[in-house]
């Protein structure tokens, strides 16, 4: 009955059109009626405090580093870079594509704002050279979603807070998966676009990679940075942020010189409001994950999935398709407040690694984020593209459903996660 109240109170609100946020508040309300302990000054502190976590701080920061970096030109250097390596092979564009958002993700983590770099300084290239828009689209989609997998990631900041994980140990377990990702992509594309006569552009020159790489090497030690003072313990996650977001704000304005005052005003405006929607997101979204646990619906959880508890990786499959389902109808963020807290204790209780879930957890929510309807990067990509959105999804399908298919290889053979996240973390 409880989880009945919780769902269909979420679901209701959500079917009238009340935003995410306060239909997770309408939830809230209804479980504490339910429960008998309703009290508007325990809703309140428990939405105050929600959001009030030094842990969260990551959250603007790497934002506006993600932001930064589109502006000031780090993300179009990336882009040159990638195209001086490969974009002289046939499909180089495509693997341009796939290098450019790998290394992209390792700088901002926000998939919506590398999907809009990718595609705005891609997909007209892509199109000219001879390639069908709805597939470079869908590709370029496809790519911006390894963002929150490769640290740093927000969505791993968010979800090490919710599940009171490690961040950095998430970060550091991230990459090889992400990377892993890319090459599901790159399989795929070399797939679809291997019996294609279109003209290869000549080789760069040698001088003209070292150009290129030498334009960009402001950009590329930026991750390096990252994650070597992650690794040897130099700075937190959430000082990683920071550092992240000085950084790119000094070469864009010292070095490359692109960014102006007044574009810097704007850059800091956007990601103002983007971290407000996030941080009131995680406000609600812990009220309910108090009343969650108030209501023992975890317990009530770990009942439902008792016939999957004596196999980790059947269990690990039903949450996944869970969270597929999920993913369908709803955003990243408001999927992993709400999701974790009731997973997190079925997972402990079959004995699976914390981080190796959160991974896998990620992985799959960021897919969600091209999965239609709601697909957030596909609205960005067809948008920022000028394509229409059932062209984007027809183009992306092949690469998402190579990408649902590798996730679901890391849930076969954990040791494709656990293995590189114990190398990097020994």
């Amino acid at each position: 009955m409880t989880i009945a109240v919780f769902l269909g109170s979420l679901l209701g609100a959500m079917a009238l059109g009340i935003p995410i946020a306060y239909a997770l508040l309408v939830s809230a309300m209804a479980l504490m009626w339910h429960l008998e302990l309703f009290d508007a000054q325990i809703l309140a502190q428990n939405l105050i405090e929600g959001a009030n976590s030094f842990t969260l701080l990551a959250v603007p920061f790497f934002l506006l580093a993600g932001e930064i970096m589109n502006v000031g030109g780090l993300s179009k250097r990336i882009v040159n870079v990638a195209l001086a390596v490969v974009g002289h092979v046939r499909g180089g564009l495509g693997y341009v594509a796939i290098i450019a958002a790998c290394l992209l993700a390792s700088l901002s983590g926000s998939a919506v704002a590398d999907a809009a770099a990718l595609t705005a300084l891609l997909l007209p290239m892509m199109v000219r050279a001879g390639h069908g828009k709805a597939r470079s689209a869908g590709l370029l989609a496809a790519g911006g979603i390894i963002a929150p997998i490769i640290p740093p990631s927000i969505g791993f900041v968010i979800f090490g807070v919710a599940a009171n994980v490690s961040i950095t140990r998430l970060f550091l377990a991230g990459i090889v998966p992400g990377l892993l990702i890319g090459a599901s992509l790159w399989v795929t594309w070399w797939w679809l676009s291997r019996r294609e006569q279109l003209p290869v552009p000549p080789r760069k020159s040698f001088a003209e990679m070292v150009k290129a790489l030498r334009e960009s090497a402001w950009a590329l030690v930026l991750p390096l940075i990252i994650l070597v003072g992650l690794r040897f313990g130099v700075f937190t996650p959430t000082e990683a942020a920071v550092v992240a977001a000085v950084y790119a704000l000094f070469v864009a304005a010292m070095v490359y010189r692109e960014i102006t005052l007044a574009q810097i005003f704007s850059v800091f405006v956007s990601a103002a409001k983007t971290t407000a929607i996030i941080m009131f997101l995680v406000a609600a979204a812990l009220v309910s994950s108090w009343l969650i646990t108030v209501a023992q619906i975890p317990q009530q959880m770990i009942a439902l999935l008792e016939p999957f508890m004596g196999s980790q990786m059947l269990l690990m499959i039903a949450i996944m398709v869970l969270v597929m389902a999920v993913g369908t109808a709803m955003d990243m963020t408001p999927t992993i407040l709400i999701l974790t807290p009731v997973l997190m204790p079925v997972v402990k209780a079959a004995g699976i690694d914390p981080v190796y879930f959160g991974v896998l957890f990620i992985i799959n929510n960021a897919i969600g984020l091209i999965t239609p309807p709601v697909g957030t990067v596909l609205n960005t990509v067809a948008g920022v593209g000028r394509i229409k959105m059932d062209d984007v999804t027809r183009g992306m399908l092949p690469f998402m459903w190579a990408e649902f298919a590798m996730m679901f290889l890391m849930v076969l053979f954990p040791q494709l996660v656990t293995a590189p996240a114990k190398w990097f973390l020994n």
